[in-house]
């Protein structure tokens, strides 16, 4: 093995080669597969690979905007296929549309990785020295969830569907949730609500329950939460209050006890799930934190 060589380099080298627009590219680019590929860089930056190059090609394109690139030609140096495209993606990020000059410099990060002019990475000591529990906690939230959505593929549509827990509710005002289907879409819609009120976004449209579906929501909001809860750490600003829009009426929220409720009932939810998959007659571990804080060392 040689000793010399950064393994992690070589990865984010590849999702940020200006010829690899798709993930199967970047995985090929690292001679690794999809699959690999995307576990590796999650592992060592907190990051799915395409969201990461989306975050950080947005950043290169707000710096070029501010050297006096056109909206047009920053579109598609970033990779979009359209302006109109480009113009939703960096008015999401930054909060305010291309055309006027972004104040940010970095849009939040679970990593500390980000775009330094002219062609660079950057690597922020500061903003990735953070409680670790805060990284455990939500970071063994993320990968259950993960390995969860991965687990129900193994199971057939009827069993993904099949109504075994009649009645089964976690929280009242989410309603029944007595499916597999169910409980993984309440899964992942739940951070998607609540970053849409951290973040003073309208409430995102519940979408459907559909495997391939998930997974892509999951991928797009799993970056952006985990980066969310380690600005919050880094700031000291849990005891900061979150006036929540969404409500109506609007009500108020300390910063930790909304990530303590989403981490309490998605721990209920992922052991629902796992009762789910056993009854469809597919084994599943326990989802023990210990276990895969031991796989996380021996992945470093």
């Amino acid at each position: 093995m040689d000793q010399g060589r950064d393994r992690l380099r070589e990865l984010l080298d590849a999702v940020l080669d200006e010829r690899h627009g798709s993930l199967e590219e970047m995985a090929g680019g690292a001679f690794a597969s999809p699959f690999h590929f995307s576990r590796q860089l999650r592992r060592g930056t907190g990051e799915p690979p395409v969201a990461l190059r989306r975050r950080v090609m947005l950043e290169r394109a707000a710096w070029q905007l501010r050297t006096g690139t056109t909206v047009t030609d920053a579109a598609f140096a970033a990779g979009y296929g359209s302006v109109e495209g480009f113009g939703r993606a960096f008015a999401r990020a930054f909060g305010h549309p291309p055309s006027t000059p972004a104040a940010a410099r970095w849009l939040p990060a679970p990593n500390g990785i980000h775009f330094h002019p002219p062609t660079s990475l950057w690597v922020d000591a500061q903003e990735t020295s953070v409680n670790p529990l805060t990284q455990q906690l939500v970071g063994h939230d993320l990968d259950d969830t993960r390995d969860l959505l991965d687990h129900a593929e193994a199971v057939t549509e009827e069993e993904y569907r099949r109504v075994r827990l009649p009645g089964h509710t976690v929280l009242t005002f989410d309603g029944e949730e007595a499916s597999l289907a169910a409980v993984l879409h309440r899964l992942v819609a739940t951070k998607e609500i609540w970053l849409a009120s951290i973040e003073g976004h309208d409430l995102p449209d519940p979408g459907g329950d559909g495997l391939d579906e998930l997974r892509a929501r999951h991928e797009d909001v799993s970056g952006r939460w985990l980066a969310t809860w380690r600005d919050v750490d880094r700031r000291g600003a849990w005891d900061d209050l979150l006036v929540d829009a969404l409500c109506d009426p609007p009500e108020s929220f300390q910063l930790a006890s909304v990530l303590a409720h989403v981490l309490t009932f998605s721990a209920h939810r992922r052991q629902s799930a796992r009762q789910l998959l056993r009854a469809a007659g597919h084994e599943v571990d326990d989802g023990d934190p210990i276990m895969w804080l031991r796989g996380q060392g021996a992945g470093a």
